[in-house]
């Protein structure tokens, strides 16, 4: 429980005397305990606020350290009130778990090494580098050199998504696939499609060596800037109206 109205604090074995309280300069040593960070008011157990051997909360409520009190006998610690909620969440999950949006990750990693609570620290820095991480600019890039060995490569600093590019294919090849094509150069981040070869209308076609059909060039490039344009990619590139279609274009650059 929390709030900015001042409360008595609860006893589980007898009322504790509010003068015996603040001569002592402790909560008596009832199991549930109210604290005072910054004017806010958080009734917890015991047991919660001395979960970490040696932070400053169990340092705090077992004496180990000299404390203040407030009017009402409350410990009381001169910090951001409003903080020290996500501070006690972690105390009483034991993982860090923060609101959709939350961006005070410095102050909050401050209040962490403030009280001592190095798991929290920990934690902190795990989701700042995982948060970076995520940020990081994605490039996609499909290009068609017209060249028969090698008339389109697919690249993609995300693996993942050649990894659905690859699946997409299987999808909507012409003949029945059980996997992607062996012969196709294939890395984590790029694909090389190999064989090429152009049929009576002009379109040239994706085979394998032993010349099962899998699905015209057009096809493939189509698919792959779908599935960039639904998983939010932004086209980089100026398209030349002269092409007639963005899957004409020698070079297409996206950018997340």
């Amino acid at each position: 429980m929390e709030g900015k109205i001042n409360k008595k604090e609860t006893a589980c074995e007898g009322k504790c005397n509010i003068t015996e309280g603040l001569h002592k300069g402790k909560n008596c040593k009832s199991s549930v305990i109210t604290i005072n960070v910054g004017g806010h008011l958080y009734t917890t157990q015991r047991s919660t606020l001395t979960k970490y051997t040696d932070s400053l909360p169990e340092a705090l409520v077992n004496g180990k350290i000299q404390n203040t009190v407030d009017a009402d006998g409350n410990y009381f610690i001169d910090r951001d009130g409003t903080l020290f909620r996500h501070v006690l969440n972690f105390l009483r999950n034991g993982e860090l778990l923060l609101p959709e949006g939350f961006q005070e990750f410095q102050l909050l990693a401050r209040e962490a090494e403030f009280y001592q609570i190095k798991p929290l620290t920990d934690a902190l820095t795990a989701k700042s580098v995982s948060m970076r991480e995520g940020s990081a600019t994605t490039f996609l890039e499909i290009t068609d050199s017209h060249d028969r060995t090698h008339g389109l490569r697919i690249y993609c600093n995300a693996s993942d998504f050649i990894t659905r590019v690859k699946t997409r294919i299987i999808q909507v090849s012409k003949s029945r696939l059980d996997g992607f094509p062996e012969e196709f150069v294939v890395s984590s981040h790029a694909i090389q499609f190999k064989y090429f070869i152009k049929s009576e209308s002009g379109a040239r076609l994706v085979l394998k060596e032993d010349n099962t059909f899998i699905c015209t060039l057009e096809t493939l490039k189509f698919e792959t800037v779908m599935m960039a344009l639904k998983s939010d990619f932004k086209l980089l590139t100026s398209l030349d109206s002269s092409k007639g279609s963005i899957v004409q274009s020698d070079a297409l650059h996206f950018l997340k």
